[in-house]
């Protein structure tokens, strides 16, 4: 049976950022996307993220729980995040989009 989100998570917001890069980098991607979510860890409203590999070698993906929309865009906006999407930029090109939470099922 599925379980909603945890009370602490009443409402979040959640974030798939999918990005593309050659094969070649994709060790590097996965580095950045970890410095990057650890300096976006310090940001208010932050809950979690996982960093997910792609099996083709072509993609990753970021999935990251936020309390709020606002959050999520005071964090985008902010000087850190931005200094940590410089070199992501320069290896991957990338699609986020931000959901509401759903069921869990498992």
């Amino acid at each position: 049976m599925g379980r909603a989100m945890t009370e602490a998570a009443a409402d979040p917001v959640v974030l798939i950022n999918v990005y593309r890069c050659q094969p070649e980098r994709q060790d590097a991607l996965m580095d950045l996307l970890a410095v990057m979510v650890r300096t976006q860890r310090e940001a208010d409203g932050f809950i979690s993220a996982t960093l997910h590999r792609g099996l083709n070698g072509k993609v990753a993906a970021v999935h990251a729980v936020w309390r709020s929309r606002e959050d999520w865009k005071a964090m985008a906006r902010s000087a850190a995040t931005n200094a940590a999407m410089e070199p992501i930029m320069a290896i991957a090109t990338f699609e986020p989009h931000l959901y509401e939470a759903g069921e869990v099922i498992e």
